[in-house]
């Protein structure tokens, strides 16, 4: 039976911290990119990786924001090493600029965190004309990643250490439409559901987390790939939900849901615990493996999803996007 706080394999349960997940870790000489780092427990997974010794490059849609909470990080971590660039996820030209910016810095990389989202928003579409949260939490993360794996790939072969790739999902994956993946329904407003919209992109995660993780193994490259359930954390993320559905949520908080470091505890430990190592493929919360639903480790549907993606991604760049 499970409890709040009951430890698993890994040694860790739902209330330990991102810092009790990676102390005793040296990231000295690490590089990591962690998007949407401005806000919620990017802003933890940001600060405990500086504070571990890695490079963070904070990749954010609104750079004064970044800044602030750049300052904000190196006055509690004077040695902190963090950048800040401007990202929009839900904007493939913004993604491809961060891309070719970040290649043009020299930098290598050793972890890419794909954690900006957004969640339960009304129906709204991309500057790309593509649903916001598939665009958003999915279509951008999938782009950013292709452009940027050849870089870490160069950096997993250079510094002979492994490379990290971390896709936030969530629980909500449970709670898609039906079919898990409207692929020929993305954009039809009509029967529109936000929650399921949501359920979709985070489904998404999974699938694109699991396809990399095969395509990756098979091609003999020393980077592993999985995702994550961060736990329910009160964050700006809530917005979008009324206020006596809010409401009710903060009245039952003291039951589940996790402070912010807590919330970031299972990103860190996917990014730098050394009892990952080798692990690819899998789908995490708390610190531990998790089940995820049948459509999640769906092979064929993840296959689907990856080229449809790839579609998508290269009908919008006017040139190949590899």
């Amino acid at each position: 039976m499970w409890f709040w706080g009951s430890k698993g394999a890994s040694g860790f349960s739902s209330s330990s911290t991102a810092e009790e997940v990676t102390h005793g870790v040296d990231g000295t000489g690490l590089t990591a990119i962690v998007t949407g780092a401005s806000s919620g427990i990017g802003v933890e997974t940001a600060r405990v990786l500086a504070l571990r010794g890695v490079h963070v490059v904070m990749a954010v849609r609104n750079t004064a924001s970044g800044a602030k909470v750049k300052q904000d990080i190196l006055n509690q971590v004077p040695s902190a090493k963090l950048d800040v660039m401007e990202l929009d996820l839900s904007s493939m030209e913004s993604v491809r600029r961060f891309a070719s910016d970040y290649k043009s810095t020299g930098l290598p990389l050793n972890i890419l965190i794909n954690n900006a989202g957004i969640m339960a928003c009304p129906f709204m579409l991309s500057k790309d004309n593509i649903e916001l949260q598939f665009a958003t939490n999915h279509l951008g993360h999938f782009l950013l990643t292709k452009l940027l794996l050849d870089t870490m790939k160069n950096t997993s072969i250079e510094s002979k250490r492994e490379g990290r790739i971390v896709n936030l999902s969530s629980e909500a994956h449970r709670f898609s439409y039906p079919e898990g993946v409207r692929f020929d329904k993305i954009n039809d407003v009509s029967s529109y559901s936000s929650i399921q919209a949501y359920g979709q992109s985070k489904l998404c995660n999974v699938l694109h987390a699991n396809e990399l993780a095969r395509q990756l193994k098979e091609d003999g490259a020393n980077i592993k790939v999985n995702s994550l359930h961060p736990g329910a954390i009160m964050t700006s993320l809530w917005r979008y939900f009324n206020s006596y559905l809010a409401g009710a949520v903060s009245a039952m908080a003291r039951y589940f849901i996790k402070t912010v470091p807590q919330g970031a505890a299972t990103t860190c430990y996917l990014a730098l615990n050394p009892q990952v190592a080798g692990v690819t493929g899998e789908y995490f919360t708390d610190c531990n493996i998790a089940e995820p639903t049948s459509l999640a480790k769906d092979s064929e549907l993840a296959k689907k999803l990856w080229d449809f993606s790839t579609k998508l991604t290269d009908s919008h760049s006017g040139k190949n996007s590899s």
